[in-house]
C-alpha cells in the first residue's frame, strides 16, 4: 500500500521539477543552433529526473527502514538484480550517446570546412570572416566587400564600435581566426562558440531567427584587454541589412 501511494507522488514530483527547471521550454529560440542545444538539454533532463528520484527514493527508504539495525548483515548474491541494473545502465548510456551524437553531428552545432563550403555555395548565405585581435573584433563580409570592427579603446587606440550585422532568417556562415593569440568567439544567447586560433580557420553555421542585439565576447583569456573585448551581433530584417551594407557608418541598426 505504501508503494502504491508513493508512485503517484513521484510522478507528480517529476512533472513539477521538469516544468520548474526548464523555463525556456515555451520561449522563442534566437537561433537554430540554440534550439538544438536547448532541446537536447531538455531531453537529458527529462531522462535524468526520474532516475534521480528513483535512486534517492531507494536510498531514503533504505536508511529509514534499517535505521535501528544494530549490526550490518552480509548481503547475498542476486544475479537477477545485478543483470537488471547492468542492462538499465547500458540502456541509459546508449540513449545519452545516441541523443548527444544526433545533435553534435548537426552542421549547425559542429561545423566542418566541408559543411561551410556547402552552405556558402547557396545563393542567399551570408558569410562573415570574424578575426580576433588584441583586443577587438574585426568583421569582414567578403561577398559585400565590407569590413568593420568593434572593441575598447585600449592604449589610446580606437578600434571602432560597429557591430556584426546579419539578416534574420538567413543562413549564416562565420569563419573565425586570430591575428595574434588564441581568442574565443562566444555569443551565449545564440548558442554560438568556437575558438579563434592563429593560422587556423574554424566555422560556425547557423540561422538567426529572432531580431535583436546579442552580446559577443572573447571567452579565452588573451591579455590585458581581455575583459573589454566585447562586441555585438545585431539581427535585423533583410531590408535593413541591405541598407547597412550600403552605408554602415550612417545607418542605425
Amino acid at each position: 500500500m505504501r508503494g502504491k501511494r508513493l508512485a503517484p507522488a513521484l510522478v507528480a514530483a517529476v512533472g513539477f521539477l521538469a516544468a520548474f527547471v526548464d523555463p525556456v521550454a515555451a520561449a522563442q529560440y534566437q537561433s537554430v543552433t540554440e534550439q538544438l542545444i536547448r532541446d537536447l538539454n531538455s531531453m537529458m533532463l527529462a531522462a535524468a529526473l526520474p532516475i534521480t528520484l528513483l535512486v534517492e527514493g531507494i536510498l531514503v527508504y533504505t536508511v529509514w527502514k534499517f535505521r535501528k539495525s544494530d549490526e550490518a548483515k552480509p548481503t547475498k548474491e542476486n544475479r537477477r538484480l545485478e543483470i537488471t541494473w547492468t542492462v538499465a545502465t547500458a540502456v541509459v548510456l546508449l540513449f545519452v550517446g545516441v541523443a548527444a551524437y544526433g545533435v553534435m553531428a548537426q552542421p549547425t552545432v559542429t561545423a566542418t570546412q566541408a559543411d561551410a563550403q556547402e552552405a556558402m555555395a547557396e545563393d542567399d548565405t551570408v558569410v562573415v570572416d570574424t578575426v580576433g585581435v588584441q583586443w577587438y573584433w574585426k568583421y569582414n563580409y567578403p561577398n559585400e566587400n565590407l569590413t568593420v570592427s568593434s572593441g575598447p579603446a585600449v592604449s589610446g587606440v580606437d578600434y571602432g564600435d560597429q557591430p556584426m550585422v546579419v539578416p534574420e532568417d538567413t543562413k549564416l556562415v562565420i569563419r573565425t581566426e586570430s591575428e595574434d593569440v588564441i581568442h574565443a568567439f562566444h555569443a551565449p544567447e545564440l548558442g554560438l562558440k568556437t575558438d579563434a586560433v592563429p593560422g587556423q580557420t574554424n566555422y560556425l553555421i547557423t540561422e538567426l531567427t529572432e531580431k535583436g542585439t546579442y552580446t559577443l565576447y572573447c571567452a579565452e583569456f588573451c591579455g590585458q584587454g581581455h575583459s573589454e573585448m566585447l562586441g555585438e551581433i545585431v539581427v535585423v530584417e533583410e531590408d535593413k541589412y541591405e541598407e547597412w551594407v550600403d552605408d554602415p557608418e550612417n545607418t542605425s541598426v
